[in-house]
């Protein structure tokens, strides 16, 4: 299974992905019993969609207010060059760096636009000034706070 191809992801496979998506937490027995297949194919089946790279990794999902990281922070990147090596360096700096949640390449104004969580705004004006702006390659960037969530980490529709 390469990880262009959905034809050769069945109805099974599907089913076993909705579910698992809903809720990572359940047993492979339970898991099983929903998609109305045994424990040991259910279990062989999931193998083989995390060995293919079709489910990349299972985690808990935390409550970042409850953590200490209520405020979202949107950063659009620009950066001095559009050169392959500039946005080599640029995406391995950010990788290093673990307050970054996302980091796209996109079109349009900007290079990149990156997700951070931070405490509050002082915390992310620090992290601006210490990190962000001292990445290689950035000529500009642009600070959008988050005033509302209203709908983060959805789930895939397929």
């Amino acid at each position: 299974m390469n990880e262009s191809s959905e034809a050769e992801l069945d109805r099974i496979d599907l089913l076993l992905l909705r579910a698992s998506q809903e809720d990572g937490r359940m047993s492979n027995a339970d898991l099983a019993e929903r998609i109305s297949v045994s424990p040991a194919t259910c279990h062989r089946r999931t193998r083989r969609l995390i060995d293919a790279g079709v489910i990349r990794e299972v985690r808990a999902v935390i409550a970042p207010e409850r953590v200490g990281l209520g405020a979202v922070v949107l950063v659009g990147v620009v950066l001095d060059r559009s050169t392959p090596e500039s946005f080599a360096a640029f995406e391995t700096a950010v990788l290093a760096l673990p307050v970054v949640l996302d980091c796209h390449l996109v079109a349009g104004d900007f290079d990149y636009l990156l997700k951070i969580r931070a405490r509050d705004i002082g915390d992310f004006n620090k992290l601006h000034a210490e990190a962000l702006i001292a990445l290689p390659g950035v000529r500009q960037t642009r600070t959008f706070f988050v005033m509302k969530e209203v709908k983060e980490g959805g789930r895939l529709a397929f």
